[in-house]
């Protein structure tokens, strides 16, 4: 058996999520009936990161197994020539069988942007939460530092909706980076992102972004910890009290969860293959 790996783009608007749901639209789903097509046997397609519904991405990353002798290229051509437009298959390689797409990231990065002007362009105002209130991007700047490092996220996760599943989760989570671009702040983006890697400019005119980068994220949380720097913007918070609000393991102190069209998975961060065959030899 052949091992897929795809990295990919969508537009999650019209998408219940990422993952399988009976009798709603996924992107998972869709892909699994399109690849299906491809190699004439059912396929199992592992992601990632499970975006929510509304939730855009980049650099979502999927692997399948499959007997089929395509090549990548004819993957990634074939999909695209049968997926909707909304979602596009940016590259697809044959990576060796230990490879999984949900057990292997070293780190994920997600964007949030917000919309600074009184008026949204017709063209963005589906990847963009629109605030142009009077917001303390400072006081936001500040609180965003507070959330790096290893802590217990409690107060930063929705809910499973199972009161079992939530008292047996494992809540902490390593936040690597944490912070806030301003408008005209692009030429200065995160160590990990290259103005390349984006189809956007970071920080763009009229935009603040929210960049987060962690080992792996908790249900909603990075949706809930733009919505508690948005209390701080406008007053509601300091930044001095967001190590309470984590301390507190109470979600419901933290705040509201900020709406999900303005995220988007921007890329997911795997071992060189190079440094196993080093550290084998």
């Amino acid at each position: 058996m052949r091992n897929i790996k795809l990295t990919l783009a969508y537009d999650g608007t019209d998408f219940h999520g990422w993952q399988i749901q009976p009798g709603q639209p996924t992107v998972q789903g869709l892909l699994a009936e399109v690849l299906q097509q491809l190699t004439q046997h059912p396929v199992v397609l592992y992601g990632a990161g499970r975006t929510d519904a509304g939730v855009h991405a980049w650099g979502q990353v999927a692997n399948f197994l499959t007997p089929s002798s395509l090549l990548p290229g004819d993957f990634a051509r074939g999909l695209n020539a049968l997926l909707p437009p909304s979602i596009r298959i940016r590259a697809a390689e044959e990576v060796g069988p230990d490879f999984h797409a949900r057990r292997s990231p070293e780190a994920k990065t997600y964007l949030y942007r917000i919309y600074r002007e009184r008026v949204v362009p017709p063209f963005l105002w589906r990847y963009v939460h629109h605030d142009p209130e009077p917001l303390d991007f400072t006081a936001m700047a500040e609180a965003a530092y507070a959330f790096v490092g290893d802590h217990d996220f409690t107060s930063f996760a929705a809910s499973s909706g199972s009161e079992e599943i939530d008292q047996g989760r494992i809540t902490r989570r390593t936040i690597l980076n944490s912070e806030m671009l301003g408008c005209g702040l692009a030429a200065a983006p995160p160590v990990n992102l290259l103005p390349g890697d984006l189809p956007w400019p970071l920080a763009g005119p009229g935009e603040w972004v929210y960049v987060v980068r962690g080992r792996s994220f908790l249900r909603h949380m990075v949706r809930k910890i733009v919505g508690a720097l948005l209390e701080v913007g406008r007053g509601r918070l300091q930044p001095s009290d967001i190590p309470k609000l984590i301390e507190l393991r109470d979600r419901t102190q933290s705040g509201p969860t900020a709406p999900p069209q303005g995220l988007c998975l921007a890329s997911i961060e795997y071992p060189d293959p190079a440094d196993s065959l080093r550290t084998a030899g």
